[in-house]
């Protein structure tokens, strides 16, 4: 793949704050697989952002949010905007933040107020101390920030003064409003969560967590869904005509779900370090920072390598699969997988009540139960941490439950 050419100096002339930022953003752009047009419109739009500083007399450093918001609508004033102009200037910032020119992360909260102080704090907490995904801190962040909000208002929160009487009365209010089972679990869950936070923290002295009451719920009501045995294999089918780099990479995920039952999150996390190919496993990235090899089966492998050597671009990212378009970085998080499932079973002409990646891991359990495997044995492919999360499975053995159910009394109606 060919790197992106430089642009003379004297074609393009940088002025103000960021004009000593210029030439390694400019190296940055080249290095990332950018064709020469967006090149170009990056170059060119970090140039005229950094104009813009310089006549509004602010420094590199003091960048903001508002300032970026007020920049565009300066651009659109003056010249004819362009669909990708928020996804440059938020490239440049981004940039600028890694570099270090911007400050980010702890140091930008300090002049945060009211509960982003806390957020922030315990996102921190759920990454470090619990080992969590990022999609997952989010979520928990988003629930205890509108509990907060219900609570405290936009002011800066008193944990300690919180009652037992007000998340019983909050979780009365919210938990059963359009909602179902698993909705209302999160947000007892991510309650729980924050207040053992909160204590660890010593923010609260009293264990609220032991107070957040439970949601009813039936457990183990739900069934898997899993795709149909002749759905896997119309799929895996479809995928061997698929040539192009995105094609190759989308074939070597869905024989990863269909084959090994990865999660969505335990793929994206996958490295090209994970691979042994002398010894024919990888290790998985799963749950809980656990890591654990799996043997890697023949047709994954060699879907693998086809990526690898025709469908890869050139990178200096170590993630094993990259996104297909510049910027060359590793997906970025389950959705992305999820997509590429829904848009492969649409291509397929496959009809399924869902689309998600989660499909696949469900098809592989529901498959080796049907050979006669056990459930013990099912856990161990799936890596589940408790014997619990694979009992689901026994519903859909037909053939084992019609062995212990009693006779109908009396005739069918």
């Amino acid at each position: 793949m060919s790197r992106a050419g430089r642009k003379r100096r004297s074609r393009l002339r940088v002025e103000g704050p960021l004009a000593p930022y210029f030439e390694p953003y400019a190296e940055y752009l080249a290095d990332r697989g950018y064709s020469q047009v967006a090149y170009w419109h990056k170059t060119f739009f970090i140039s005229e952002f950094s104009r813009w500083l310089g006549e509004e007399g602010i420094a590199a450093g003091e960048i903001t949010a508002e300032h970026e918001e007020t920049f565009l609508r300066y651009s659109a004033g003056h010249r004819c905007p362009k669909r990708g102009d928020p996804a440059s200037l938020s490239g440049i910032t981004s940039w600028l933040r890694d570099e270090g020119v911007i400050e980010s992360g702890d140091n930008a909260s300090i002049g945060l107020s009211g509960i982003e102080p806390v957020l922030q704090e315990y996102g921190g907490w759920l990454r470090e101390q619990r080992g969590l995904a990022p999609s997952t801190i989010e979520n928990y962040a988003g629930y205890i920030r509108r509990f907060l909000t219900s609570i405290c208002g936009a002011e800066e929160p008193r944990l300690a003064g919180i009652s037992a009487s007000q998340i019983t009365d909050y979780i009365r209010r919210n938990a059963p409003r359009d909602r179902t089972f698993s909705q209302a679990k999160n947000i007892v869950t991510s309650l729980r969560s924050f207040f053992r936070f909160a204590r660890y923290r010593d923010y609260i002295q009293t264990d609220l967590a032991a107070v957040v009451p439970s949601v009813a719920g039936w457990s183990m009501a739900s069934i898997p869904r899993a795709m149909p045995a002749d759905g896997v294999r119309r799929l895996l089918a479809e995928s061997k005509t698929w040539r192009t780099p995105a094609g190759l990479r989308n074939r070597a995920i869905l024989l990863l779900l269909a084959r090994l039952g990865l999660r969505a999150r335990e793929i994206v996390l996958l490295e090209l370090d994970d691979i042994d190919w002398s010894q024919g496993w990888l290790r998985v990235h799963g749950k809980g920072r656990q890591e654990r090899p799996l043997p890697l089966p023949h047709d994954v492998g060699e879907a693998i390598v086809a990526y690898l050597k025709n469908g890869r671009p050139q990178s200096t990212c170590r993630r094993l699969f990259l996104r297909s378009r510049a910027p060359f970085d590793g997906l970025r998080s389950s959705g992305d997988i999820c997509q590429i499932v829904h848009r492969a079973i649409d291509r397929a002409g496959i009809e399924v009540k869902v689309t998600g990646s989660h499909q696949l891991r469900h098809a592989l359990a529901v498959d080796m139960l049907r050979q006669g495997l056990s459930l013990t044995e099912i856990g161990q492919m799936l890596r589940h941490r408790s014997p619990e999360a694979t009992r689901r499975y026994a519903k859909i053995d037909l053939d084992g439950l019609r062995a212990v159910a009693l006779p109908w009394p009396g005739e069918l109606p």
